[in-house]
């Protein structure tokens, strides 16, 4: 009559023809996923350096002992963000950074000129991405005091002294600036103050 052997024989048993239809969908669901979730797979270690000579603190605390002194532009990969402070791995040494003491390149995702298709193309077209540029930004911010921190603040001599210690001359203060090449901008008064 015709027809090919395999046409008959799937025609004939069509509930096994339904399984195989159905695995594959379930295949194609899980490369989607797949695909989908590569991205956050990407970025679960970001990549920073820091941009001055920094310690590398077992603690995220400003009294914390320091595990290693790290130099300027030291690569680090970010493995989590706690406040002011960023726990980094440092070439094998784990350890909180400030989070200030860091920062990151911007990364630019750009469209393939050549034509050709990679996994971005799949991803646009599954819907789970773009192929325009973008850039990745981070911002930080810290919480302040509330009022009811305030309220219930007690004092603590001993970090007073220690605030106190961190204080500067005149002249030092001077001398940093001339090294620094920092210049005095004068600014007047605000009318609300005077």
């Amino acid at each position: 009559m015709g027809r090919l052997p395999g046409v008959w024989k799937s025609a004939q048993k069509p509930g096994r023809a339904w399984a195989m239809m159905r695995r594959m969908r379930t295949r194609l669901f899980f490369a989607a996923l797949l695909v989908a979730a590569l991205p956050w797979v990407a970025h679960a270690q970001e990549q920073g350096f820091t941009n001055r000579a920094t310690e590398l603190k077992d603690k995220a605390s400003a009294d914390a002992a320091t595990v290693a002194q790290l130099p300027v532009d030291t690569p680090v990969k970010v493995l989590a963000r706690g406040g002011g402070w960023t726990q980094v791995d440092a070439g094998g040494k784990t350890g909180w950074v400030r989070v200030f003491h860091l920062r990151f390149p911007s990364t630019v995702q750009a469209s393939d000129s050549s034509g050709s298709v990679g996994l971005g193309s799949i991803g646009s077209a599954l819907g789970f991405g773009s192929s325009s540029r973008k850039a990745n930004v981070a911002t930080t911010g810290i919480r302040g005091l509330s009022p009811e921190d305030l309220k219930n603040a007690s004092p603590n001599p001993a970090e007073l002294e220690k605030l106190h210690s961190y204080r500067v001359d005149k002249p030092s203060a001077e001398r940093f600036a001339r090294e620094a090449k920092l210049v005095a901008v004068k600014i007047d008064t605000p009318e609300a103050i005077r």
